[in-house]
């Protein structure tokens, strides 16, 4: 059966994604429609994310990282699509702006509060760059929606920050240096750093050369986490691109992978890099979802050990809906970039997985987290 499927792919391919398009835009829909109508708090500004199926907030805490992909996400659709350029999506970000500005960025140091309360009240503070990087793609996209260029200029001032923490002194990010815990590449500070730069860019030739040297850096810095001749990419290395020992050092991420590879794709496209762009598809895409594919009982693991060893993370074998989706980012870029049938076919297997279990069909909006055998934790 998934052979005769699987023909059927190599004889249909426009019309397979013809199909996928109209699933994908009813899905945005539905997804759209529950944002919408759920979670904007008009009382105090911002986003109440902590909802139950039907839309019931259960906690009024807020998240940085989730209200600047809202804002990001409003800008992106209202940037890009004739459905979602509306004044309502617009105004939405706007005041979602106004709210991460006010209570979640710091201006005396540029660091953004992980969590707030419903009015905006400090909680926690991380100590990472996570939760800058997405209020950063929020002002850039924000600035391109409404063509104001004091958004863009934010985004500049506080990224500028996050490139000083990342490539000089991260000691503002109060992570102590301990002697027994010596400095790392870890695979989210260079590929988190890559898209941003992707983000806050688009398709200014100018904005774009201004960064040029700080991207070449964040790839030359991903690229060392292809390891064992390119068979494994390890979530942390040294900072001289050697594997590390232990469990930390044999950690894998499949969705980080590949999420890095489509950033490594979309970088060597704008460039013109063949050799980057078949490593960004083979050893980043490709391996990384065969490795990380549960074949027993489909789905993406969410951690593995390259050795095979049990993972350490105790949800290491649950499907988590994020790294589906970046799956389904990449494999469907590196189809357009190849037309290879087998990047489609991969694309098929995680649509068909992902839409089969996470999707809530009674409510809108998907199932965050599954157990391993697909069912929802």
């Amino acid at each position: 059966r998934i052979s005769q499927h699987f023909s059927l792919l190599r004889m249909a391919g426009k019309a397979l994604l013809t199909m996928y398009v109209e699933k994908m835009e009813r899905e945005l829909k539905r997804v759209m429609d529950f944002w919408l109508r759920h979670s904007h708090d008009e009382e105090h500004g911002g986003f109440l994310v902590c909802l139950t199926r039907d839309g019931q907030v259960y906690d009024t805490t807020k998240y940085g990282w989730l209200q600047g992909r809202q804002v990001w996400m409003y800008c992106k659709l209202y940037n890009e699509t004739e459905e979602y350029h509306t004044d309502r999506v617009l105004q939405a970000a706007i005041k979602g702006a106004k709210f991460l500005k006010d209570h979640f960025h710091r201006s005396e140091d540029d660091r953004c509060y992980f969590t707030v309360t419903r009015e905006g009240l400090p909680i926690y503070l991380q100590r990472k760059m996570a939760t800058e990087a997405f209020y950063i793609i929020a002002m850039a996209e924000l600035s391109r929606a409404t063509k104001q260029q004091h958004y863009m200029d934010e985004a500049e001032k506080v990224f500028a920050s996050l490139l000083h923490w990342a490539r000089v002194d991260d000691s503002p990010l109060g992570r102590p240096h301990l002697a027994g815990s010596p400095p790392i590449n870890a695979l989210a500070v260079p590929m988190i750093i890559l898209n941003v730069i992707q983000e806050v860019c688009g398709r200014d030739g100018e904005m774009t050369a201004k960064y040029r040297e700080h991207a070449a850096w964040a790839v030359e810095q991903v690229l060392a986490h292809a390891q064992r001749d390119g068979t494994v990419i390890l979530e942390n290395v040294s900072l001289t691109g050697k594997e590390l020992g232990g469990c930390a050092g044999r950690l894998m991420n499949p969705g980080h992978a590949i999420e890095a590879g489509w950033f490594l794709l979309q970088y060597a496209t704008q460039i013109t890099n063949n050799p980057l762009k078949q490593t960004a598809m083979e050893v980043f895409i490709m391996k990384s979802f065969e490795r990380g594919w549960d074949e027993k009982l489909e789905g993406i693991f969410s951690f593995l050990d390259a050795d095979g060893f049990p993972p350490t993370a105790l949800e290491w074998n649950m499907k988590l809906w994020w790294p589906h989706c970046e799956a389904l980012i990449a494999f469907l870029m590196a189809y357009r970039e190849t037309k290879d049938i087998k990047y489609l076919e991969k694309f098929d297997t995680v649509f068909e997985y992902a839409f089969t279990c996470f999707v809530d069909q009674d409510h809108g909006e998907w199932y965050g987290y599954l157990n391993r055998d697909g069912t929802v934790s």
